[in-house]
């Protein structure tokens, strides 16, 4: 068994660890038991006084949003959901849109990088680069054949 770090001195990880090792199918956990594995793989990520500011950007202990965002990783993580859950699941605020930071309807923050939309642009170039190049390739034939018949 691995030591499990604490984001700070009282929270242990001992309970949500057994949990996971025990691989208790997500339709029999709890909310709070859910909540409490996605705690733990938060502290797993961002170990100590990162999980703590974490915990403090998404706000805060106790908090409804904070609690939102251990079920999405929790779900994601340990049930293998990752349909419309993203890094913050369903919080929604200003800055992140309806379907968290990662995840949702919007294009900008639904996982794709800023290359997504260049590749459909460079696709685009190269499928009107290849028709000008068969239209001067067909071009290039009817002006030879047009002097092979003169020629005779």
């Amino acid at each position: 068994m691995s030591v499990f770090a604490m984001a700070d001195g009282d929270e242990d990880f001992t309970q949500a660890a057994g949990l996971i090792d025990s691989k208790v199918s997500c339709d029999d956990l709890s909310e709070d038991q859910l909540e409490m594995i996605g705690d733990y793989y938060m502290e797993q990520l961002h170990p100590g006084v990162a999980h703590e500011y974490m915990d403090a950007m998404m706000g805060g202990e106790g908090s409804e949003s904070l609690k939102q965002v251990h079920l999405s990783m929790a779900r994601r993580f340990y049930c293998g959901e990752s349909q419309g859950y993203g890094m913050m699941g369903g919080y929604s605020s200003g800055m992140m849109y309806r379907g968290g930071m990662m995840g949702g309807a919007n294009w900008a923050y639904s996982g794709y990088r800023w290359w997504h939309g260049l590749s459909y642009v460079l696709y685009i170039l190269l499928l009107i680069g290849l028709v000008v190049l068969v239209w001067l390739w067909i071009m290039v034939l009817l002006k030879n054949k047009g002097r092979k018949t003169k020629k005779r």
